[in-house]
């Protein structure tokens, strides 16, 4: 196994981004927190939980057409376990949209019997989205609201203000830039962030990475990677990550002059087929590994 490495991402706008949070926070009636389904644990922005403090908050496991369904399954029942609403949807397909609103006014319950006791019918329900960058906000509000006013690329860092958007009568959504924290404790962590592009790749050695990603999937998920690359796992076995790339470029023809692999150019179709799902439905962070978690 490679030695990790530590990945850290903090620019400075993501420190005027927990501020604004905080500070609009007095506006909204509850927090949509957009975890994504193949790592819910490591996408999960610890000093979300500090900034949000005791606002009304559900989860929404977005992408879960690219995750496991059954760990899917078991990720939604152990935070309904810890008393939080949890929800799983697909903004690409729109699967699951239906249950947002839904399940924001059950969240809200309480709070919407007590408007309308005092005369307060119909109030306006106000709902910040927060989550990492990368995670899917735009495409979830973009869906919610039926319009491409929110700006969407498969990169991180591109929501750079907050934003409000109508989604249906009496329903607002509040959007904010991702935001990840000041240093991942777990380097296993950062690296998971770093395999779905919440990170950016500009500032990782791909090549490592990818090695990182191969060893995983090895390990995990040896069926659906040796099927996509038509390796034999018995070969695989005893391999560094890097080596089981080579052996990738190799047999997709990537090679530069010399006969040697291009193993730039292997590691970015590694990473682009896995961040695409064309390696599989994969979860990275198991429920059952992760019941301590907190939102």
């Amino acid at each position: 196994m490679e030695e990790l490495r530590s990945i850290q991402w903090f620019p400075g706008h993501m420190t005027k981004t927990k501020r604004k949070i905080e500070s609009q926070l007095k506006l909204i009636d509850a927090v949509a927190i957009l975890l994504d389904a193949r790592i819910p644990f490591s996408s999960c922005n610890p000093d979300l939980r500090s900034i949000i403090n005791n606002k009304p908050r559900l989860v929404v496991l977005n992408k879960c057409d690219m995750a496991d369904p059954a760990e899917t399954k078991r990720w939604i029942a152990l935070f309904r376990q810890k008393n939080i609403a949890a929800i799983a949807l697909d903004c690409k397909t729109g699967k699951g949209l239906n249950a947002f609103i839904p399940t924001v006014k059950q969240v809200l319950a309480d709070r919407i019997s007590a408007w309308e006791e005092k005369g307060m019918k119909g109030r306006t329900i106000k709902v910040m989205v927060v989550g990492i960058p990368n995670v899917g906000k735009s495409s979830f509000i973009n869906r919610m609201s039926k319009q491409n006013r929110a700006k969407v690329e498969d990169r991180p860092g591109v929501t750079r203000g907050n934003q409000w958007y109508t989604i249906g009568k009496g329903f607002d959504l509040l959007d904010t830039p991702g935001v990840l924290w000041p240093k991942f404790e777990d380097a296993l962590v950062g690296e998971k962030l770093a395999f779905i592009g919440s990170v950016k790749d500009e500032i990782t050695d791909t090549e490592h990475l990818s090695g990182r990603l191969l060893e995983y999937l090895r390990d995990n998920y040896s069926a659906p990677l040796c099927s996509r690359y038509k390796l034999e796992e018995a070969a695989i076995a005893g391999l560094q990550g890097y080596e089981i790339l080579e052996m990738i470029g190799r047999k997709r023809g990537m090679l530069i002059s010399g006969g040697e692999t291009d193993t730039s150019r292997a590691a970015a179709a590694v990473l682009d087929e896995f961040r695409n799902a064309t390696l599989g439905k994969i979860t990275m962070d198991k429920a059952a590994e992760h019941t301590d978690v907190r939102i």
